[in-house]
């Protein structure tokens, strides 16, 4: 792995706590900002540095929204670092933990996942030396105060990084604007603090974002959603297949007393285009229909071709088992993170990885008035004009994206 030198900021973070520092004395360091800005590796440098120069045997802990995240976008580059800088690293996988040494000093760190409320019972009864959260935004607080409990050892300390999210968030208000009474390093940084971030590459990640997401991601703003939820969506995203396509899904929104919104989706090239749609209102058409009329009406979308599967909203259990037992098809229930889905579309958007076929009438109009919410203390578009966004999120965030959100793996220049 090849690291060219490091930004002032960088190196700000990598030596916050030691000897001479006028920061040395601080309980804890907050990283936040822009995405590809090098906060996260500096900063897991920097928390193995610390653990071995300050316990000869310590305990400690790396926490992510998920381990299995956790250990793809942090441990694993991490250990690549270190063992080019001469420390022994040792990962047991079944026990979810690592053991780091360098001479006679040996840090164990054990990984834990903070995805909702009762992940805090996992990190109970632990004692720590201290502790690093990754993407701490995306964890519930009911498991980062849990975590913190559990930093019990004389000269503990805490490390927080994260990208930017709604400026109500609990992190925010707690520990951002309140850093100066709890003794903290706040550093805040911008892609222009990595200089292993070519030109080239920052002009790739400030066009991915449009709005919100462009604030947060590239600007590292703390902001407020407003107006329409997809300010990028225009022309350019509007097109037919320019031929026949490789292989199709479907994604089905269900509803009965709120519209059903089917979307019919074939990979052409590198591009998915939403090719035909099917959409329907119990309250404008003055009827309710059955799961077994949807189940016609679906058969007609596909057209006869072969569907690899149908993405469908995962509350709809009566729906996917009469899709089942017809046995024509096989059902995927989406995956339905609003936040980031919402977030996986702009991106598929901005990227032109997604088209609209121009007779997709209603998934046009909602794209024009699909708005968040004016007053919202979090992240959330209105709940109308929803049905064709709803099945286009889940088509993105199960198909194209995945559960491992692939727009933003990690990408390592290796010797």
């Amino acid at each position: 792995m090849t690291f060219k030198q490091f930004s002032k900021k960088q190196l700000k973070l990598m030596n916050w706590w030691c000897r001479g520092s006028p920061y040395q004395k601080s309980d804890a360091v907050i990283c936040d900002g822009a995405v590809r800005s090098g906060k996260t590796m500096c900063m897991s440098l920097s928390f193995v540095h610390w653990a071995l120069c300050t316990y000869k045997n310590g305990t400690f802990a790396i926490c992510g929204k998920t381990v299995t995240a956790l250990r793809r976008n942090v441990i694993t580059p991490l250990c690549a670092s270190l063992n080019c800088m001469g420390y022994c690293t040792k990962v047991l996988h079944s026990k979810n933990y690592v053991d780091i040494s360098r001479g006679k000093r040996t840090a164990r760190i054990y990984f834990f996942g903070g995805k909702d409320e009762s992940s805090a019972a996992l990190i109970q009864g632990i004692t720590l030396c201290g502790v690093m959260f990754d993407e701490v935004a995306l964890m519930p607080r009911s498991f980062v105060e849990q975590a913190l409990a559990r930093c019990s050892v004389e000269g503990s300390k805490y490390w927080f990084n994260c990208n930017p999210e709604h400026p109500s968030h609990w992190f925010y208000q707690e520990w951002i604007k309140k850093r100066a009474q709890r003794n903290v390093l706040y550093l805040h940084f911008t892609m222009n603090d990595n200089p292993s971030l070519s030109a080239a590459m920052r002009r790739r990640y400030e066009s991915l974002y449009a709005g919100t997401f462009y604030e947060r991601f590239v600007l590292g703003r703390w902001t407020a959603p407003l107006g329409l939820v997809y300010p990028m969506f225009g022309d350019q995203n509007i097109a037919l297949p320019p031929s026949a396509c490789d292989k199709y899904y479907i994604s089905a929104d269900y509803g009965t007393v709120n519209p059903a919104s089917f979307g019919l989706w074939g990979l052409c090239g590198e591009t998915w285009y939403r090719i035909d749609e099917y959409y329907y209102s119990s309250k404008t058409q003055g009827a309710q229909l059955t799961d077994e009329e949807y189940c016609d009406a679906l058969d007609i979308l596909c057209g006869g071709r072969k569907i690899e599967s149908v993405v469908c909203d995962p509350s709809a259990a009566s729906f996917m088992a009469q899709i089942r037992k017809r046995g024509k098809h096989t059902v995927l229930p989406a995956v339905n993170g609003v936040a980031d889905g919402v977030r996986q579309v702009s991106t598929a958007l901005k990227r032109g990885a997604i088209k609209i076929a121009p007779h997709c009438k209603d998934t046009l109009r909602e794209f024009s008035l699909y708005r968040w919410e004016d007053s919202a203390r979090c992240d959330c578009p209105k709940k109308e004009n929803d049905h064709a966004m709803d099945d286009i999120r889940y088509f993105v965030s199960t198909i194209l994206c995945g559960a491992d959100d692939g727009f933003f793996a990690m990408a390592l220049k290796r010797g």
